[in-house]
């Protein structure tokens, strides 16, 4: 649930989302559920001329299982909160 919640905390931000099938594609993140399913709008692709087809989308639902990387701007990570919660996170799973 740790990377579930961070990525909520990502939602109306920029990301760029690298796919499996090595497809880079930039767009908002408009949602994500706990699968790490990732609905994002406004796309582009970082190579649109090996692309095309990807031009005339705006919003693209992108399946969790495909995802390799999902790359965002450090400023938007607050790695003192993300530390704080991967303790608490091994503290529970330690108790179980």
């Amino acid at each position: 649930m740790l990377f579930f919640s961070f990525f909520k905390t990502l939602v109306d931000q920029e990301v760029t989302v690298e796919l499996k099938n090595d497809i880079e594609i930039k767009g908002t993140l408009k949602s994500v559920d706990q699968y790490l399913n990732l609905k994002i709008d406004n796309i582009s692709t970082v190579n649109e001329g090996k692309y095309p087809h990807l031009k005339s989308v705006k919003t693209l639902f992108i399946r969790g299982s495909t995802v390799r990387y999902v790359h965002m701007s450090p400023s938007s990570v607050d790695c003192t909160l993300l530390q704080d919660a991967s303790r608490r996170e091994a503290l529970v799973q330690s108790a179980k």
